[in-house]
């Protein structure tokens, strides 16, 4: 989530003199996001979530392991040593790179079941919610979403480190899969996975993409404070929109948008809390930009290329006649520096240009 985005999303949900929620924090920065690879300059998310949770730059793929392969102290076990309670939320599968970062260590990011073991034997988040059934359960075992759904037959439980939802439940997990289920829970420890992988399905255009997740970012982000919060020693959250990454992969503008509005949500569902908490920070930041975005006029004869290169809308810029396009240059993701906004006490420390290293320098000591 880069600046255009942002821009994107504010024209089109909140309009010309209007500003997100997350626009609206008072403190504001730039993060650099360059990994420490043998072989890019441009970050994964694996290592830009690393360099967060650790404040050591690694390589592509890592979770937090520094460059040799040696596991670093993350901000969630730092959280979880000095007696706070812990959570992550996200639409991705709950041990996708970017909570995993935080809350794990191994040298592939593509290890989610031993990731989702760790989490249950050695950093034990309080909370975690989002997606990714498949990984906690063995291949041939089904759990609350069917192997192979009409959608995309290529989900399916595929772990191997047992039936992990079981151990869940053993360790004191209440475990939900539904809405209902999730809104019922009581406080303490919750597991909640809503789908076999991602909680969407990121395709192009047109082309079977869905964003429509069984229970909403907003919705699992206000479960989490509600139970994280009951901890009076404090408690650290993740909560990540992983559609906005994955819709930029495909360039698509309107699901970019939906995703980006739905963080925004659920931004504000955080602000909410903190307003009422005044000794609460939030942090609203990206690791990386994807899809080399601009935002610009609608003009046919500034078309810059077709594929990849093409103009995606227009769109509309919301309480206007005005209409904007969102021109992507790739697929991937570039260098550009993130916007990084913060509210709260401390928030203040976020202001000005730095690596994205940063993040854990300023929230390490705050533990």
């Amino acid at each position: 989530m880069s600046a255009a985005h942002r821009e994107a999303a504010r024209l089109f949900h909140a309009g010309l003199d209007g500003q997100l929620t997350m626009d609206t924090l008072p403190a504001s920065g730039q993060l650099t996001t360059s990994p420490d690879d043998p072989e890019s300059a441009i970050t994964d998310s694996a290592a830009g979530a690393s360099a967060w949770a650790t404040g050591v730059r690694t390589y592509n793929g890592a979770i937090s392991v520094d460059p040799d392969g040696n596991p670093l102290p993350t901000l969630g076990a730092l959280a979880k040593a000095a007696g706070k309670s812990t959570g992550l939320v996200t639409t991705a599968q709950v041990t996708d790179a970017s909570p995993a970062a935080f809350f794990s260590n191994a040298v592939d990011r593509g290890a989610q079941d031993d990731i989702a073991r760790q989490y249950l034997s050695v950093t034990r988040p309080d909370v975690i919610l989002g997606g990714g059934e498949d990984w906690w359960l063995p291949a041939g075992s089904p759990g609350a979403y069917p192997d192979q759904p009409a959608e995309d037959p290529e989900e399916g439980s595929r772990g191997t480190k047992g039936d992990l939802i079981a151990q869940a439940r053993r360790s004191g997990y209440q475990y939900v899969s539904t809405p209902a289920q999730l809104a019922a829970a009581g406080n303490g420890k919750l597991l909640g996975l809503f789908a076999n992988e991602e909680m969407f399905q990121q395709r192009a255009e047109g082309a079977g993409d869905i964003y429509d997740p069984v229970v909403s970012l907003a919705a699992m982000t206000e479960k989490a404070l509600t139970n994280l919060s009951a901890d009076r020693d404090g408690f650290f959250l993740l909560v990540e929109e992983e559609a906005v990454d994955e819709f930029a992969h495909r360039n698509n503008g309107r699901r970019t948008l939906q995703a980006m509005g739905e963080l925004d949500r659920a931004v504000a569902v955080a602000v909410a809390y903190a307003q009422r908490h005044r000794d609460t920070l939030v942090v609203v930041t990206g690791d990386h930009e994807t899809g080399g975005l601009s935002v610009e006029d609608v003009d046919t004869g500034d078309e810059s290329g077709d594929g990849t290169s093409a103009e995606d809308g227009p769109f509309a810029v919301k309480g206007t006649g005005f209409r904007f396009v969102m021109d992507w240059t790739t697929t991937g993701h570039t260098g550009q520096d993130v916007p990084v906004t913060a509210y709260g006490p401390f928030a203040g420390r976020f202001s000005g240009k730095h690596p994205n290293t940063h993040v854990f320098k300023i929230l390490e000591p705050l533990l």
